[in-house]
């Protein structure tokens, strides 16, 4: 037996034909649906990037005591266990985050590894001109500026790092197609942000011309023709993909590959491309948008294709399923279940799935009902990283992190092991949406928000059900407002109680379009405005922080309305206010 996991990021399952999409030019998406089983109640779990491969190599759940991190001493792989079995593993990527602090363990679990440069601000080639020399260490600068760089160098789409993700991986094919005992993951970073491509796949779709194809984690506050541009600019990334993907299948009939070789297309996590007013990932609650995801499997095994599949399914079902695809049990601490007789006939494997982030809601859905879990106070807290792994994204842990550091007895999971407990923290936490309870039955698009006790008694037991199972900590018990212990009793449920955060939660930002043309707040940066005493009064007046203390580079450099998707108390009626104000000033 052979395997192929293709793996895209940020792959939004709505905007693929599959799953009823007709906006997208994505042919071969429609042709892996009728070679393959589709899923449509697939869940991501860990969230996002990085704890979601680590799910893919451990088959268990890691957000409840881990934020980003790389693979652990005690976890388990399957690269590795197949490597261990004298089952060959290959790894052709062009995900940037592999070769950062928090994933360089991951890619050598294989046998052998090529990696491909240039993706989302890789920091790949060096251009010193230029450079703010202050901002060296920030990364969000360094990434925005490093982009353009790197774009320079991928003018013709053969030297595209996706291209040559695929060009690699169906090298490795062909030149181990007569070879038996192997797995290849095909990853690529696309369709993330930046929606880089080509004027090939820009002329599929009404475009602006505006290369505004990288769009901030926040709020929607941009014109909606920028909206729209921005779309179209993911749906030509898309269709790229698209492109390669059928250069897969193709090789794969022309190989006569089906009869013994798996193939599992997946993705990591979604994106919000202006939907309820939010764009990206992370800095909003995991709407369906972004936890919800497409799922392809093909098994040689049973031979089904063109069919779909209800059972409830996630990440953590591919690590179990490759070990089983080549005779191998799954390892004790794998939470995820082998998938063959899911394929073969719709057989379920679990009643409720759980998901989340560090540090943020904690949520578990039925397939029907999705339920995400609010801190039950404004500090969310207690909350504690638990690792022998002591590294973020792109740094080490500080040595002020590690000196709060003190040694926990070990989980389930550890393999006997002790691991570090030191505090913990999140950019975003959940308070300000509070507990969301949602029907996506009769409310697929999540714009009505629940509050019904019953459901939210049975969804919180689902929840506490699957945090037990897993080994939570107790301080997340205690952040969530959860018994470590017993029944989920009225005491613990918190969307009445926490009504007033969630309808706040649901609101939409003013956009720039809202305004008139060349309009101060939708156009004039705050510092700016803030270096005129007349209009700094103006603008302290109303809001009466931005006269505390300087305001961080980042926030200082946007509009008004664009601030407006942190500032909640700077609604649209606020800023109209604001503008009469200014105008008159000037």
């Amino acid at each position: 037996m052979r395997a192929i996991v293709l793996m895209f990021d940020s792959l939004n399952r709505r905007l693929l034909p599959p799953y009823g999409d007709r906006s997208a030019y994505a042919p071969n998406f429609a042709r892996l649906a009728q070679k393959t089983v589709t899923f449509d109640r697939c869940y991501a779990g860990s969230m996002p990037c990085m704890p979601a491969r680590r799910e893919m190599h451990t088959g268990r759940y890691n957000f409840l005591h881990r934020s980003w991190s790389p693979i652990e001493p005690f976890d388990d792989s399957v690269p590795e266990l197949l490597r261990n079995a004298g089952i060959y593993t290959h790894l052709v990527t062009d995900h940037q985050h592999y070769w950062e602090d928090g994933g360089a363990t991951y890619h050598t679990r294989f046998s052998s590894h090529e990696f491909f440069r240039g993706q989302e601000g890789d920091l790949w080639k060096g251009v010193v001109e230029g450079v703010d020399r202050r901002r060296l260490n920030d990364f969000a600068y360094q990434m925005r500026r490093q982009d353009p760089v790197n774009r320079t160098f991928l003018a013709d789409e053969r030297d595209h790092p996706q291209t040559r993700t695929f060009d690699a991986g169906l090298e490795f094919i062909e030149s181990n197609a007569g070879q038996d005992e192997w797995m290849l993951q095909i990853e690529t970073f696309d369709p993330h942000e930046p929606f880089f491509s080509y004027a090939e796949y820009h002329a599929l779709y009404p475009d602006s011309g505006e290369n505004f194809d990288w769009p901030p984690y926040d709020r929607v506050t941009e014109a909606e023709e920028r909206v729209l541009q921005a779309r179209h600019r993911y749906l030509a990334l898309l269709s790229m993909c698209d492109r390669n993907l059928g250069r897969l299948l193709d090789m794969m009939d022309e190989k006569n590959m089906w009869d013994d070789t798996m193939l599992i297309v997946c993705t990591d996590h979604g994106y919000m491309l202006g939907e309820k007013g939010w764009w990206g990932k992370s800095v909003m609650p995991w709407y369906d948008e972004t936890i919800h995801t497409p799922f392809f499997v093909w098994d040689p095994r049973v031979r089904a294709a063109g069919e779909r599949r209800s059972a409830l399914v996630q990440t953590i079902d591919i690590a179990p399923t490759l070990l089983d695809l080549f005779g191998l049990p799954p390892t004790p601490d794998m939470q995820g279940k082998p998938l063959l007789e899911t394929v073969r006939s719709d057989v379920p494997v679990r009643t409720a799935g759980l998901f989340g982030s560090f540090g943020g809601h904690v949520c578990v859905t039925d397939g029907r009902y999705v339920y995400m879990r609010c801190c039950a106070d404004e500090n969310n807290g207690p909350l504690y990283e638990y690792t022998l792994m002591p590294t973020h994204m792109r740094a080490r842990f500080s040595p002020e992190e590690l000196s709060k550091t003190e040694l926990a007895p070990p989980f389930s999971f550890t393999k006997g092991v002790p691991v570090l407990r030191m505090p913990g923290w999140t950019i975003r936490g959940p308070w300000a949406f509070g507990t969301l309870l949602y029907d996506l039955e009769t409310d697929p698009e999540q714009k009505t928000p629940l509050r019904d006790d019953a459901i939210e008694r049975r969804m919180a037991t689902l929840l506490v059900e699957l945090m037990r199972a897993s080994d939570a900590p107790p301080d997340q018990f205690e952040r969530l407002g959860l018994p470590e212990t017993g029944p989920v009793r009225d005491e613990h449920l918190l969307i009445e109680r926490q009504w007033a955060q969630v309808v706040s939660g649901q609101r939409i930002v003013a956009q720039a379009s809202d305004f008139a043309k060349g309009a101060r707040v939708a156009n004039v940066p705050i510092a700016e405005l803030m270096a005129d005493d007349t209009a700094r009064a103006i603008l302290t007046s109303a809001i009466p922080s931005l006269g505390e203390k300087p305001l961080p580079p980042p926030l200082a450099a946007k509009t008004l309305v664009q601030a407006a998707s942190v500032w909640p108390e700077l609604d649209r009626q606020k800023l109209e206010t604001l503008e009469r104000a200014l105008t008159e000033l000037a």
